[in-house]
C-alpha cells in the first residue's frame, strides 16, 4: 500500500477531490499554505495500491487547472505504508 502527500493549489481542490471520489478513492484533506506553491494550498492524503499510482497521478494532474508560469499543478510524494489498522 501507498499513501500519496498531494499538495494542489486550493482552487483545484473541488475538482481533485470529486474526481478521486467518484473513482473510489479514499481522500483526506488538510489546510495548508505556503511553500512548495507559495499560495493557498490543500494538502491530500490518499490511499491506493502500487497498480493504482499512475491513475490517481493522471487524475489529479488532470482535474489541476492549467498553473501561472512558474506554478506546479500540484506537488505528489509517494511513501511506503509498512502497517495500516483502522480501529
Amino acid at each position: 500500500m501507498k499513501v500519496i502527500i498531494a499538495v494542489i493549489r486550493d482552487i483545484d481542490e473541488d475538482r481533485v477531490i470529486n474526481q478521486l471520489v467518484s473513482s473510489g478513492y479514499r481522500v483526506t484533506r488538510m489546510s495548508s499554505t505556503g511553500g512548495f506553491l507559495r499560495r493557498g494550498n490543500a494538502t491530500l492524503m490518499i490511499g491506493a495500491d502500487e497498480e493504482q499510482l499512475s491513475k490517481v497521478q493522471s487524475q489529479i494532474e488532470e482535474a489541476c487547472s492549467e498553473p501561472d508560469p512558474g506554478q506546479n499543478r500540484a506537488v505528489l510524494f509517494v511513501l511506503n505504508v509498512r502497517d495500516f489498522k483502522a480501529v
